[in-house]
C-alpha cells in the first residue's frame, strides 16, 4: 500500500526522535566523565567535518560565538582539538581532532555502536536490512549543505 509523504514524515517524526534519544544517552554513558556533552558534541561533529570553522561549530552546537571560542580554547588545552590556519585564506581558522581526540571520541562511538547493535540485534535479519537500506535512502536527503561548503573551503 503506498504511503503519503505526509503519513512517511509523520512516522519520521514519531521515530528518529526516539532513536536520537537513544543513542544520545549511549553517548553520554561512554564518553569520558571530565568532558561536557557540549565538548563531545563538538569533538563529533569535527570528526564528521574537519576543517570546519569556529562560527560551522558554534552554529551545529547552538552556542554563540564568544562561548564556542571558550569552549575550543579548553578542548586545544587539553589537546583534544588543534586550530589550523586555512591555506589559501591566512584569517579563517579550521578546526580538526587531534590523534587524542580522535582516540576519545572512538572509544565512546564503539561502546554506542556496541549497545545500538545489540538492540537491533532483536530484529530479523530481513527488518535490518531494511532499517539499513532506509538509512542509506535518507542520507543524502538530510545530509547539511555543510559538508559542500567545507569541501570546496579547503
Amino acid at each position: 500500500m503506498p504511503v503519503s509523504s505526509d503519513e512517511c514524515a509523520h512516522q519520521v517524526l514519531e521515530v528518529v526522535p526516539l532513536v536520537m534519544r537513544a543513542i544520545r544517552s549511549e553517548m553520554r554513558d561512554h564518553r569520558a566523565p571530565d568532558l561536557s556533552v557540549p565538548q563531545f558534541r563538538t569533538l563529533s561533529f569535527l570528526n564528521r567535518h574537519e576543517g570546519a570553522s569556529l562560527s560551522d561549530v558554534a552554529e551545529h552546537i547552538g552556542l554563540r560565538l564568544p562561548s564556542m571560542s571558550k569552549l575550543i580554547d579548553g578542548l586545544v588545552a587539553r589537546n583534544l582539538v588543534k586550530r589550523d590556519v586555512h591555506p589559501d585564506d591566512r584569517r579563517r581558522v579550521t578546526l580538526m581532532l587531534t590523534a587524542r581526540g580522535r582516540a576519545l571520541l572512538q572509544k565512546a562511538l564503539e561502546g554506542t555502536r556496541a549497545c545500538l547493535a545489540e538492540r537491533l540485534a532483536t530484529l530479523p535479519a530481513s527488518e535490518r536490512a531494511t532499517v539499513a537500506q532506509a538509512m542509506q535512502i535518507l542520507r543524502p536527503l538530510f545530509a547539511s549543505g555543510l559538508e559542500a561548503e567545507i569541501e570546496t573551503s579547503r
